[in-house]
C-alpha cells in the first residue's frame, strides 16, 4: 500500500512539474540566466575596449562605485561608530520610556511591579550612558564609542529581559524618541561625524553615492506622501457618493497610461515660463518656481509626477481594504458613542495594515526603480545641472547605454538590489509585529 502511495505521489509530482516546464523555461532564458550572467559579468572588466576579451577584475568593480573624487574629512568607518553609539544610546532610552510608559499603565496593580522597583537603576544607567557617549563624541574616540555602542546593547537586552516593552510607547513616539537624541548627540557633542553627514558629504565626490543619496530622497519624499493621498482619496471613494465609477476610473487612467507620456505632459505643466503649473501660482499670488531648471526641484519634480501616476492604483487597492472591513465593528463603535476619527484610529487602520503593508512594499520597491521620468522630464539628462537627478537606475543605465562599461553597471545593478533586499527584509521584520491578519 505505501509502494503505491509512494508511486502514485511521485507520479503526480513529476506531471506538475511538466506543466510547469514550459513556464520555467521562459522564466530561465528571461529572467534567470540574466540575473546570473549580469552577477557573474559584475566581477570582469568588460567595457567598450575590452569587448571581445574581459578579464575578471575582482570586487574591483564594486569598489570603483564608491572610490571618492577627493579627499574627505573623515571616513566611512568613524562615521559608523558615531552614528551606532548614537542610536544604540537612542535606543536605550527608547526602552526606559516603554518601561515608564508600562508602568504607568499598571499604577496601583500590586500585583504588577516588575520594573517600578529598578526605575531608579535604569535612570541613572542611560543617564551614565547618554554623558559617557556624548563625551566620547566630543573627544572623538572611536574605541570609546564603540565600548558605548556594547554598552548599550547590553543595557537594552537587560531592560528587554527585565520587562515586556512590546507595550508602551507607539511605533511613532518611538522613532521621535530616536530622532530627538539623535539630533540632540549631534548639537551638544559639536561634531558632525555620522553616517547622515557622511552622505551629504560624500555624494558631491561620488556620483554612485549622489545616485544613492538621490534615490533615498526620492523615496523617502514620494511612499509616505503616495501612501497618504492614495488613503484619503480611497475614504472618500467608500463614501456613498454618486458616480463613485466615475471618480474611480478617473484616478486609475494615469495608473495605466504611458510613463512617457504623463512626462511629456507634466514637462509642459512645469514649463518655467508658460507652463499651467507656474500660471495658477501667478493667479494666486504666487512667485514662478524653475520646476526644470533649479537643481533643489528636481527631486521633487520627478515626486510629484510619480505619486500622480501611482496614487489611483494605491487608492483602489486601499479601497479594495476598506470595503474587506465588516460593518459589523462600526455599528458597534458607532453603539459605544465613539467618533469619526476613533473608529479610523482603533477599527479601519489596524485591520487595513496588511493592505498598507502591500502597498508599502510594493510602493518601496518601485520607487527605487525611477528612471523614466528622470529620462523625459530632463531630455535624457540626470537633471538640469550637477547630476541632480541621478538615480542609481539611470546611473545603471548610463554606464552600460551611454559608457559601455556592463561590468560596473551590472555591479552597481547588484548593489541597488542588496539595498532593496534589505529594505524589504526589514519592512517584513516589523510587519510582523505591526500587521494584524484577520479571518
Amino acid at each position: 500500500m505505501e509502494t503505491k502511495r509512494s508511486k502514485r505521489f511521485w507520479k503526480e509530482t513529476l506531471h506538475a512539474y511538466l506543466f510547469l516546464l514550459p513556464s520555467f523555461i521562459v522564466l530561465g532564458i528571461f529572467v534567470f540566466w540574466p540575473i546570473g550572467y549580469s552577477f557573474v559579468l559584475s566581477f570582469f572588466k568588460w567595457d567598450f575596449a575590452n569587448q571581445k576579451n574581459p578579464y575578471f577584475n575582482g570586487l574591483e568593480n564594486y569598489a570603483k562605485l564608491f572610490r571618492m573624487d577627493m579627499e574627505l574629512p573623515y571616513s566611512f568607518w568613524e562615521a559608523l561608530a558615531y552614528s551606532a553609539a548614537y542610536i544604540m544610546t537612542a535606543l536605550a532610552v527608547v526602552s526606559l520610556v516603554k518601561g515608564f510608559t508600562l508602568s504607568q499603565k499598571h499604577f496601583g496593580d500590586r500585583s504588577f511591579d516588575p520594573f517600578r522597583k529598578r526605575k531608579f537603576v535604569f535612570m541613572s544607567l542611560v543617564a551614565i550612558l547618554f554623558i559617557l557617549t556624548l563625551a566620547a563624541a566630543a573627544f572623538e574616540s572611536i574605541p570609546a564609542l564603540m565600548a558605548m555602542v556594547a554598552a548599550g546593547f547590553v543595557l537594552v537586552m537587560i531592560m528587554k529581559k527585565t520587562i515586556s516593552t512590546s507595550e508602551g510607547t507607539g511605533m511613532w513616539t518611538s522613532l521621535l524618541v530616536i530622532v530627538g537624541v539623535y539630533i540632540a548627540f549631534k548639537t551638544l557633542s559639536g561634531v558632525r561625524y555620522e553616517l547622515f553627514d557622511f552622505l551629504l558629504v560624500t555624494k558631491e565626490s561620488s556620483v554612485f553615492i549622489k545616485a544613492i543619496y538621490n534615490t533615498l530622497y526620492y523615496v523617502l519624499l514620494t511612499t509616505p506622501t503616495g501612501i497618504a493621498i492614495s488613503l484619503g482619496i480611497a475614504l472618500i471613494l467608500n463614501m456613498p457618493l454618486k458616480g463613485k465609477i466615475f471618480y474611480r476610473t478617473s484616478f486609475f487612467i494615469p495608473y495605466i497610461t504611458s510613463v512617457v507620456a504623463i512626462s511629456l505632459v507634466w514637462q509642459w505643466i512645469f514649463n518655467d515660463e508658460y507652463g499651467l503649473l507656474n500660471y495658477m501660482l501667478t493667479l494666486l499670488g504666487g512667485d514662478k518656481v524653475n520646476w526644470l531648471t533649479d537643481e533643489k526641484w528636481t527631486i521633487p519634480t520627478i515626486a510629484i509626477v510619480s505619486v500622480w501616476k501611482m496614487v489611483g492604483y494605491n487608492a483602489i487597492i486601499f479601497l479594495a481594504g476598506l470595503q474587506s472591513i465588516d460593518k459589523f465593528y462600526y455599528e458597534a463603535a458607532e453603539v459605544d458613542g465613539a467618533t469619526k476619527f476613533q473608529q479610523f484610529r482603533h477599527i479601519t487602520w489596524p485591520l487595513l495594515s496588511p493592505t498598507t503593508f502591500f502597498v508599502l512594499i510594493v510602493s518601496v520597491i518601485a520607487n527605487f526603480k525611477v528612471f523614466t521620468q528622470v529620462f523625459v522630464l530632463y531630455n535624457q539628462l540626470p537633471g538640469p545641472y550637477n547630476n541632480s537627478g541621478m538615480t542609481m537606475v539611470y546611473y545603471i543605465f548610463d554606464k552600460f547605454y551611454s559608457e559601455q562599461r556592463m561590468g560596473e553597471a551590472s555591479a552597481a545593478a547588484y548593489v541597488l538590489f542588496m539595498i532593496i533586499m534589505v529594505l524589504t527584509f526589514f519592512q517584513f521584520q516589523a510587519g510582523r509585529k505591526r500587521v494584524k491578519y484577520t479571518s
